[in-house]
């Protein structure tokens, strides 16, 4: 029938493998990808209310849609069939059947080259679905910290150091971060055999797997104390002040952080420490305003001073004041730029520069010899 294109998914009575995916037929590769991950982590067989069928229906759309010769075929045919044998033993990932063949490669997988990230997806999400996380844990360095500390403009300006105190966690001297009696000593656990990990077999859908995790006895360290320090229970950190100094260093701006190595948290049994990271605040200034490495200052200016050519006492950040001549033809509503009067370059050489925000103020009355020397200024200007 002229003008009616049948869709080859009707055809072919197939698997609509976009509608099992929940997805439209334009969907791009990342959207196939997520919408894959997230059907998978919900039907995956070893979770509560799983469903081993809808999980391996899942995989099988993926398989296809997610490469491009073989969405591409499917899209024209209604099927992949000719595309890596096809699907109707589903194969998909490399697994035959659903089941995946115990090859004797340690993991009883027949690995496709071609589709190592789609595999890693599975992992990833098979991992999800035990409640594990594939990597080994062990004693982990102590966190680190951050706080904030608030300096003035001055300070910025001059450089300062700051004696810190801080509460967190701290070494235990009294068996200097170990966690044990220092008579009593450390045995081999029993557990792992001092291996510090423990291998476990699980059977699941994909077949036989051999995961290794930390030992929960002796957190990954082989080892086991023989009696436990009294003022740490063994976790070889208590808690405590700890003073930290902090050099400020002049020209520093607000928000920069400074890192001070090694002086957060305690890490766990002689783990290393945590780092310091303060986080600088400097305070709006009354009187200046800054800009990087440049000030600016409002200034008042008395237009008689102006007139007669006064030179203008300026404040600066150095806690003094200069004074500076206006110069001739000078537009008041510019900023007067004096050269090397802002704050210092932080990291670098030389200082910013002192920008003058003049505030013409008239006299509130002009006696009759005043009016009569404009006037006559007046006429000299004409």
């Amino acid at each position: 029938m002229g003008g009616i294109r049948e869709d080859p998914l009707l055809i072919n009575n197939m698997k609509n493998y976009y509608k099992i995916l929940g997805i439209e037929k334009s969907a791009t590769d990342d959207e196939v990808k997520k919408a894959y991950r997230r059907l998978a982590h919900q039907h995956h067989p070893d979770k509560t209310g799983g469903d081993e069928e809808k999980f391996k229906e899942i995989n099988e759309a993926y398989q296809v849609l997610s490469d491009g010769q073989k969405r591409a075929q499917y899209d024209r045919f209604g099927t992949a069939d000719s595309m890596g044998g096809g699907f109707g033993g589903q194969q998909w990932g490399g697994f035959q059947g659903g089941i995946p063949p115990n090859r004797g490669d340690g993991f009883g997988f027949n690995v496709d080259p071609h589709n190592m990230g789609d595999l890693g997806d599975i992992f990833e999400t098979f991992f999800e679905g035990l409640g594990v996380k594939p990597r080994r844990r062990t004693y982990e360095r102590g966190s680190d910290l951050e706080l904030v500390e608030e300096i003035s403009l001055e300070e910025a300006f001059r450089g300062v150091t700051k004696h810190l105190k801080i509460e967190t966690f701290v070494r235990c001297e009294t068996c200097k971060g170990q966690g044990v009696e220092a008579k009593a000593g450390f045995s081999t656990c029993a557990a792992c055999n001092g291996q510090g990990e423990i291998k476990e077999n699980r059977r699941t859908f994909f077949g036989s797997f051999s995961q290794v995790r930390a030992c929960e006895k002796c957190r990954g360290t082989g080892q086991v104390p023989n009696k436990a320090c009294a003022a740490c229970k063994g976790a070889g950190r208590v808690t405590s002040k700890r003073e930290v100094s902090v050099e400020i260093l002049p020209g520093i701006e607000d928000g920069q952080l400074i890192k001070i190595k090694n002086a957060g948290e305690a890490g766990e049994r002689g783990t290393a420490a945590g780092d310091l990271y303060v986080r600088i605040k400097v305070r709006p200034h009354s009187h200046f305003e800054r800009h990087g490495a440049d000030l600016m200052v409002r200034n008042e200016l008395n237009i008689v001073d102006l007139l007669l050519g006064k030179k203008i006492e300026v404040p600066t950040i150095s806690g003094g004041k200069i004074n500076v001549e206006i110069p001739a033809h000078f537009n008041l509503k510019d900023n007067l730029r004096i050269g090397g009067e802002g704050m210092p370059r932080f990291g670098s050489y030389g200082r910013g520069d002192l920008l003058v925000n003049f505030i013409v103020k008239a006299p509130k009355k002009l006696s009759g010899k005043a009016k009569k020397m404009l006037e006559e200024l007046e006429r000299t200007n004409d």
